[in-house]
């Protein structure tokens, strides 16, 4: 059992640091209400005309396409700084690796995800 009391106390110390970080604002926080706070607050601007902007959809795919594949990249930095030490077996894992990111890269651009709107 003592060989658990590490996780037990990073899993109690992982659930517990939120939980009073959450209770401790809760506590401390002023609970007057006031037309300021329900205010919109853009960039301490006060906003002219229609605040509800509708962005396109494609600017969202583009983004979030962008995102996949640049986190994905970051998994090839620890494999080329160790590539000769991991010898054949990682290669062709790397190479499993970097052929499941073609397929999602081939599959969003048949999809039309890379369209530009």
């Amino acid at each position: 059992m003592y060989d658990f009391n590490g996780i037990l106390i990073f899993f109690l110390l992982g659930a517990g640091l939120p939980i009073g970080a959450l209770i401790g604002s809760y506590i401390l926080s002023p609970r007057k209400s006031s037309p300021q706070k329900y205010k919109t607050y853009e960039c301490g601007i006060d906003s002219h005309g229609k605040t509800w902007v509708q962005f396109k959809i494609c600017y969202f795919l583009y983004a979030l396409v962008f995102l996949v594949f640049d986190v994905e990249t970051i998994f090839l930095y620890p494999w080329a700084v160790t590539f000769q030490q991991l010898g054949m077996f990682a290669f062709v894992e790397m190479f499993v690796f970097i052929a499941i990111l073609i397929i999602g890269f081939l599959y969003a651009w048949k999809e039309g995800a890379l369209e530009w709107c």
